[in-house]
């Protein structure tokens, strides 16, 4: 980086920003790689990786890699709704999250479990039917409610009674999924209501309504680090069950960060000078403390900084296939498993090179079998919804005032010569806002811990 650089901006986000040039997929890949490293720590080790303690009890990698997540998230969502109709977005929304996390449970649950149980006892005498079984635990979490328990059958809770386990749960890191789809319909909600387009202020206006939340939390603190505010108080949604106030608030804080630079990009610079200074704000709250107040900001413009600074190179990632959900809802039972097995014995490195291989293979899998042919029904419209449209069409036809024929013949030229009836040309708007909408239904949000 020049010197000279730091002294002037390179335009603003929306100028500098392509559907089609980003690095949002490297990000997202590193976001969910980085979660697979965390977890290493509390699932073979028994405790918190570094950063939980250098960051005074803050956060630790894979917490702000869901930050992150939901940062990347709030951007690329918001966007979807503002340009595709609440149906469309709706069903967008629902293929993103819903095939690829059902296809992890039934590997996880009715595959990695049964053997699992297999080697602990065996045989599977008493899986099938125990009280806490396979099916119970697929009926309380295809939803993300997670009502049906944590574990399958005492899998986990055998593994901990053996020392190879600490944790209680078969894949802990869904726990933010439900708090991804309270935003997704935030947004389908604040979409329909036109307030995307019409009244695109009031989502700033929401960002800074839960930021003095999270300061006053901060100011009642006993001290400048450590977590602030009530972590015990949930409300109860329908579908999505019991949702803690206090991720409400942080990953809403996030979401809506992201949200607020999609409707503002044409006023948002991309400038390095800032980037260096946020980076520097960054680490100084992770050192001293204010990072839920100041560093989540100065974290948000460093990632959409490197989403458009970052060389070609590295824009190549996940834009024909994108990995980084499969590894965010394979990574945890993948290390469950290896630490179950005695893989920690080859060491830190040694667990981590193994975790992250096995769950590349499965997020692979989830990519190529399941996320992939269901994205390919982004465009699909029920036979209903068609015939309703098609009608529709032909009433405003026929109530259409009939013009003179060489007044048609005016008006069909004038678009031909203004290319209002070709299709959309590559660098046109219609093209990429088509394409952006495309790329951000293969994303997956977010992120967890």
């Amino acid at each position: 980086m020049r010197p000279s650089s730091l002294l002037r901006s390179r335009g603003t986000l929306a100028e500098l920003f392509s559907s089609r040039a980003n690095s949002f997929g490297l990000l997202r890949l590193l976001m969910a790689s980085a979660v697979v490293v965390s977890h290493v720590y509390p699932l073979a080790l028994g405790h918190l990786d570094p950063l939980w303690k250098r960051s005074g009890l803050q956060t630790d990698l894979g917490k702000m890699a869901v930050i992150g997540f939901f940062v990347t998230s709030g951007f690329m969502i918001t966007g979807s709704g503002r340009r595709t109709t609440i149906g469309r977005y709706s069903w967008h929304r629902a293929l993103r999250i819903l095939p690829g996390l059902w296809g992890s449970l039934v590997i996880s649950t009715l595959v990695i479990m049964p053997l699992l149980y297999h080697w602990q006892h065996g045989s599977l005498t008493g899986f099938w039917d125990h009280p806490a079984g396979p099916f119970f635990y697929l009926k309380g979490t295809w939803d993300t409610s997670l009502s049906g328990g944590w574990d399958v059958s005492g899998v986990i809770k055998e593994g901990i009674h053996r020392g190879t386990n600490f944790d209680q749960s078969v894949n802990g890191a869904l726990w933010s999924l439900k708090y991804e789809i309270l935003c997704y319909i935030v947004v389908g909600l604040l979409a329909a209501g036109g307030v995307l387009r019409h009244a695109r202020r009031f989502i700033p206006l929401a960002a800074l309504g839960l930021w003095v939340l999270i300061l006053n939390d901060w100011l009642d603190a006993t001290g400048w680090r450590g977590i602030p505010g009530d972590q015990n108080t949930y409300v109860n949604l329908p579908f999505l069950g019991g949702l803690s106030t206090h991720f409400i608030i942080h990953l809403g804080f996030a979401f809506l960060l992201g949200a607020t630079v999609q409707l503002y990009k044409e006023r948002v610079p991309v400038h390095d000078g800032l980037a260096l200074l946020s980076l520097v704000v960054f680490v100084a709250t992770l050192r001293w403390g204010g990072l839920f107040v100041i560093g989540y900001p100065a974290f948000t413009y460093l990632v959409f900084w490197l989403a458009v600074r970052l060389p070609r190179p590295f824009q190549r990632f996940g834009r024909k296939r994108d990995f980084s959900y499969g590894i965010y809802i394979y990574g945890f039972t993948v290390e469950q498993s290896l630490a179950m097995l005695g893989f920690i014995k080859y060491g830190k490195l040694g667990f981590l090179a193994c975790a992250l291989g096995a769950t590349v293979v499965l997020a692979a899998f989830s990519w190529y079998v399941v996320e992939s042919p269901a994205m390919r029904l982004k465009d699909w419209t029920p036979w209903p919804v068609k015939r309703l449209k098609a009608r529709r069409a032909a009433a405003q036809e026929a109530t259409a005032p009939v013009t003179p024929v060489a007044g048609r013949a005016a008006t069909a030229a004038a678009p031909a010569a203004e290319g209002g009836e070709h299709p959309a040309a590559p660098g046109t708007d219609a093209a990429q806002n088509k394409d952006a909408d495309a790329s951000q239904s293969k994303t997956a949000p977010s992120v967890r811990a």
